[in-house]
């Protein structure tokens, strides 16, 4: 039976995996307009844009997995999969609030969930500009099921309240990222919010590219002050052969992507768009099982002539003149 056991959670992360990956690459030679009706980078041009740009748009063969949109040179919203909008609220140049509307992948299995998902993020931030923590507020919509005679589900209602604390730590030395704490909690009318759960990440680096995020995840036993239990799952994801050109996600605010990190408990494994350069190989491990065995996802990536990463894992990244 554990043999069983283990080999539907391998399946599990195989299928999960895929969500970064995409299934097949795009073969459109037309030009790709922005927003403003401004050409973008031809997805069969080699040679792309030259002088400042901006990221535009994530595609696959099937889908936009992301479009950016920008007020000047801040990016101000994202709209991704089933027409999600984040907005990006700033004071002076810092984000200071992320909303959310729409629908996640919250258990990992590569289908967004038909529940609904609206969240609101502040962040604060210490006395030296480095993001300390966000508190974040999350409604979850349920359409209930039909009621005979009739077959159609109920409207979208209201089916939990949520609250999390996510916390930062950073390497002294380096002022790199170092760990990020989450703690999970439902808010209940007239009483103190409960905190039930908690994930944890911690990242290692070569250089200045993430080469390894250890990600535990377990239970809340007690709060004031709240204590993290045992880990329940444990995984590893590692990076590794960086190539020297450029990440699209350079071009993203850094805090962006860490909230993006924090979309669902399965979004750490994007964990490489923190990084400067592009991974061509990395996988990921379930180390709660008696034999880990990493499950391994490789690329060759496609440049253009000012070395900005086009394609890579069978997704395209679309430009914009900035």
């Amino acid at each position: 039976m554990k043999k069983i056991i283990n080999y539907q959670e391998m399946k599990q992360i195989f299928y999960f995996i895929l969500l970064i990956a995409g299934f097949s690459s795009i073969h459109s030679c037309k030009d790709l307009l922005d927003e403003d009706g401004n050409p973008l980078l031809d997805l069969n041009n080699t040679g792309g844009l030259s002088g400042p740009r901006a990221l535009y748009r994530e595609v696959t063969a099937k889908d936009t997995l992301a479009e950016y949109h920008y007020s000047g040179l801040l990016m101000n919203r994202v709209i991704t999969d089933s027409a999600s909008i984040t907005d990006i609220m700033y004071s002076g140049e810092r984000i200071s609030q992320i909303t959310f509307r729409g629908f996640l992948d919250l258990n990992g299995n590569g289908k967004l969930d038909k529940d609904s998902i609206s969240y609101d993020r502040q962040f604060n931030y210490g006395n030296n500009s480095q993001l300390q923590s966000i508190s974040e507020t999350r409604s979850v919509f349920r359409r209930p099921p039909p009621v005979p005679p009739s077959t159609k589900p109920g409207p979208q209602t209201l089916f939990a309240s949520e609250k999390y604390i996510h916390t930062f730590t950073y390497n002294t030395a380096t002022s790199k990222l170092e760990s990020m704490t989450t703690v999970k909690g439902e808010e209940v009318v007239g009483g103190p919010i409960k905190y039930t759960e908690y994930s944890k990440s911690d990242f290692s680096y070569v250089g200045d590219n993430v080469s390894k995020v250890l990600n535990i995840s377990g239970p809340v036993t007690s709060n004031n002050p709240n204590v993290l239990g045992a880990p329940t799952e444990k995984y590893s994801f590692e990076y590794y052969a960086y190539d020297q050109q450029i990440s699209p996600f350079t071009l993203l605010p850094q805090v962006y992507k860490i909230s993006r990190l924090l979309s669902t408990k399965y979004s750490i494994k994007e964990s490489m768009i923190l990084s400067p350069n592009n991974p061509k190989r990395w996988s990921v491990t379930d180390i709660t099982v008696n034999i880990p065995v990493p499950i391994v996802m490789s690329t060759n990536y496609v440049y253009d002539l000012q070395t900005y990463m086009t394609k890579g894992y069978d997704i395209n990244y679309i430009y914009k003149p900035q």
